[in-house]
């Protein structure tokens, strides 16, 4: 499924610009993708476009500037990680996610079958969440997104 939407955003520079579901699955099946992993990718995107509209429809605009500190519940932290957790907290106090975008994340991170998320996908996650909300990530996120673990082998500390 990651390869799928890592294939989407590397082609699409924005959601809307994808053919449409039928064309895009036909196409996704000639390059050589699998159709269930097409499938699985395509209604990921589809309950992500479902939670973006929700979140923007329940949340108040104020929210995306809130300054409050998130509390994980348990399953969060199972389900999660300790390191996905400390990845989101990065980049949302480097304001590359605002309280919002790091809901939804969080939110598409829980459907993943892996436990804990691995940073890899992770990062998929939240590009992908950027991505449907038409948002560029700056260079410096990009390189988070990015960066190659086995290149840096030390885990991020949050002080």
């Amino acid at each position: 499924m990651f390869e799928v939407l890592v294939y989407l955003y590397e082609t699409y520079y924005r959601p809307d610009a994808c053919p449409e579901p039928e064309a895009l699955v036909k196409k996704l099946s000639a390059i050589g993708f699998e159709e269930d992993e097409i499938a699985k990718a395509l209604g990921w995107l589809t309950d992500l476009a479902e939670t973006n509209h929700e979140f923007a429809d329940k949340y108040p605009q104020q929210t995306a500037f809130s300054f409050g500190i998130r509390v994980y519940a348990q399953q969060e932290i199972d389900v999660l990680g300790i390191p996905a957790i400390g990845f989101i907290q990065f980049l949302e106090s480097a304001k590359m996610l605002n309280p919002v975008q790091r809901e939804i994340v969080i939110e598409r991170a829980l459907t993943v079958s892996e436990t804990p998320v691995p940073l890899d996908k992770l990062k998929v996650i939240v590009l992908m969440v950027l991505w449907s909300q038409g948002k560029e990530p700056d260079g410096l996120m990009f390189d988070e997104l990015f960066v190659d673990e086995d290149d840096d082998p030390e885990p991020r500390q949050l002080h």
